[in-house]
């Protein structure tokens, strides 16, 4: 796992995380510094090392302040959710004013939605369909992004990561 030089991870979901061989590389390039180790080693002839499990930038990188318009972030900020009925399976994205009708594609205007709602709603406006999201779509932050993503872990957390993974951080509310 790859922490920023603030021992946060760089993102949480999808969680930083390097290849072995790419933290290896980046210790010789003496652009991170070891925080934990696994119990596995790599060797060489003349050369051992424990594979680093947390590693840290030597340097601060700046988050950025707004997150990047992506299907998987609009995903990210409604909690893989549809917001119309609920469901969690085969989710797509919604345009609440219909692109046909000039709806933009827009934090403001998209929400996740499974592939029944969106079939159901088609190109009608909310109160033609009578659909209306759960929550009305905005611009999130990346903390909000973060926070979210934390409700959702990987399918596997190694243990020497967990004390960097679920700090208390500065959130929006």
């Amino acid at each position: 796992m790859v922490l920023n030089a603030d021992f946060r991870p760089l993102s949480y979901y999808p969680l930083s995380l390097w290849s072995w061989q790419d933290a290896i590389k980046a210790v010789f390039l003496d652009r991170v510094n070891i925080v934990e180790c696994y119990d596995h080693a790599v060797h060489s002839p003349s050369f051992e090392m424990q594979l680093p499990s947390v590693v840290s930038l030597k340097s601060f990188v700046k988050p950025t302040t707004h997150p990047a318009f992506t299907r998987f972030n609009v995903f990210l900020r409604d909690r893989f959710t549809c917001q119309y009925c609920g469901a969690k399976e085969d989710l797509t994205f919604d345009h609440i004013v219909p692109r046909s009708r000039g709806g933009q594609t827009t934090w403001e205007n998209v929400v996740a939605a499974c592939s029944p709602c969106n079939l159901r709603k088609a190109n009608l406006t909310m109160a033609q369909a009578h659909m209306y999201p759960r929550q009305q779509p905005f611009a999130p932050s990346v903390h909000q992004l973060h926070r979210n993503g934390r409700l959702f872990p990987p399918n596997h957390l190694h243990e020497s990561w967990l004390d960097y993974l679920y700090w208390d951080t500065e959130l929006d509310p």
